[in-house]
Formats: C-alpha cells, sequence, structure tokens
C-alpha cells in the first residue's frame, strides 16, 4: 500500500512538472527566407497571444530571450491580452520593455475586441512607443532596405473577410517588399500576393502529436490545417506563431511558448 502511495506522488509531481515545463519554458523557432527584394539581411523577432501570460517579473525571461536574438523590429500579432482573464499591466510591462529593444510594431486580436477595453489600451500603447497598426501600412527603413509593413485588425473589429481582403488589397506595393501582420492563419487565400505575414491565434493546435501536428485551433476546429510554422501557397509564405499563454484549453503539450524569429535576406 505504502509503495503504491508512493509511486501516485511520484507520478503526480512528474506530471506537475511537466505541465509547468509545456506551459512556461520558452522556445525560439528560427526561419530563414530570401527575396530579391531584401538585398540586405534584416531580422524580424514575432511573438504572439499573450493572453497577459507572465514570465518571470517583469517579464524577464521573454524579454532577456528576444534581447538576445537582437532584432531589427520586433511584430505582435494580437491577444496581448485575455477577454476573461484581463489583466493589462502584464501585457503592457512586455510592450514597455521591448520597445526598449527594438521597434515594436502590434495588431490586434479577437480578445482586444472582446474585452470591450481597446480602446484604453490602444491609447497606453501608443502613449509608449507602441506602433498601433490598424489597417494601415507604413514603409520602414531597416539598414538599407525599405520594408512595406502592413498591419491589420483581427475581422471581430471589421464587417468581415470582405473588408478585409479591400483593406490588404489597397496596401499592397508592387515595389517593396510586402510584409503582413495579421492575428489569423484561417484567412490565409486572402493575403494572397504578400510576400510574407505573419500571424498566431492558433496557439499551435494547443496539443502536438507526433507526424500529426496540432489537435484543435480557434476557428478552425479539430485537426486544423494552419497551427504552426511555415506555408507556402504561390510567391507567399506564412508564419504561425504557436503563442506564449492560453485561454480556453489553460494546458498546452509538446507545444512549448514559443518566439519567433525571422532571418530575411
Amino acid at each position: 500500500m505504502k509503495k503504491r502511495m508512493l509511486l501516485v506522488g511520484i507520478s503526480i509531481c512528474i506530471l506537475m512538472l511537466f505541465s509547468y515545463y509545456q506551459n512556461n519554458s520558452l522556445s525560439t523557432s528560427t526561419f530563414k527566407l530570401s527575396s530579391e527584394k531584401i538585398k540586405d539581411s534584416i531580422k524580424v523577432v514575432q511573438l504572439s497571444d499573450l493572453h497577459s501570460k507572465q514570465f518571470g517579473k517583469n517579464q524577464n525571461r521573454l524579454v532577456r530571450k528576444v534581447k538576445n536574438l537582437n532584432p531589427d523590429i520586433i511584430a505582435f500579432t494580437g491577444d496581448l491580452v485575455d477577454s476573461k482573464d484581463y489583466d493589462e499591466q502584464k501585457s503592457m510591462t512586455l510592450m514597455e520593455e521591448l520597445i526598449q529593444i527594438a521597434p515594436t510594431y502590434y495588431v490586434t486580436g479577437n480578445h482586444e475586441s472582446w474585452s470591450g477595453k481597446f480602446s484604453d489600451l490602444e491609447e497606453k500603447l501608443r502613449k509608449a512607443g507602441v506602433y498601433v497598426l490598424r489597417n494601415e501600412q507604413v514603409l520602414v527603413k531597416i539598414k538599407e532596405e525599405t520594408v512595406n509593413l502592413i498591419g491589420v485588425d483581427d475581422p471581430t473589429f471589421l464587417s468581415g473577410e470582405e473588408e478585409l481582403s479591400e483593406i490588404i488589397d489597397s496596401h499592397r506595393s508592387e515595389e517593396h517588399f510586402n510584409l503582413l501582420l495579421s492575428h489569423r492563419p484561417e484567412l490565409f487565400s486572402l493575403y494572397e500576393k504578400l510576400d510574407l505575414v505573419l500571424t498566431g491565434h492558433a496557439h499551435g493546435g494547443q496539443v502536438r502529436l507526433p507526424f500529426i501536428g496540432g489537435i484543435v485551433a480557434p476557428d478552425q476546429g479539430f485537426m486544423p490545417e494552419y497551427t504552426a510554422g511555415m506555408y507556402k501557397k504561390e510567391e507567399t509564405v506564412m508564419i504561425v506563431n504557436r503563442g506564449l499563454g492560453n485561454s480556453i484549453i489553460p494546458q498546452r503539450i509538446f507545444n512549448r511558448p514559443e518566439i519567433v524569429e525571422i532571418v530575411l535576406e
């Protein structure tokens, strides 16, 4: 009986440690891309789906890893906060630290819309120095390169996919490298004729299995098509960030929080 109790106790401890590691140990994924429109090397670090999670005091574990990557720009692709567990302070702390590392660009996710508090958050982000892109584009000078950076709102802020498609089309450049920040990967068909698209939202499929991938994702359901990594459609490359935090489903399995590093050459 004592041996059985001991084994049960050890098993519980192992499961708890495994769960903590899967949900709190940060991983970095690196993608190298080449384009005729890019003559110099540019490094972009992408973060997504924090959901008000904390990685150490003042987000120091996450910030340190981003700083060590030495990015030229940082992109955050939505769900900085969580609508059900709203904690603005943790989210703002991260963004205030990131802007000390590199120019930081941000687009909304569905949780910003669902929270009903985005107007106040947007004002604080802009005041802190974050570039909040809401259905607009900016020509960003990086080293000797000029990148056409487009940022769009999550569709929950818009009238629908048709409006989102029109916004993207109106900001596409024929001359410069087109980099789109958009929260949702399942709308890949709307992102054609762009060079690179950075998205999140899918949380890596929440549970990832070998040879199968992600199991379930928001707005894609079970066995989703776009959960993590790089996807190509003609000339367009889309990278899906697995995200940092959790929302409705509180656990990640074989799906650690992710920092994405993109090197453009």
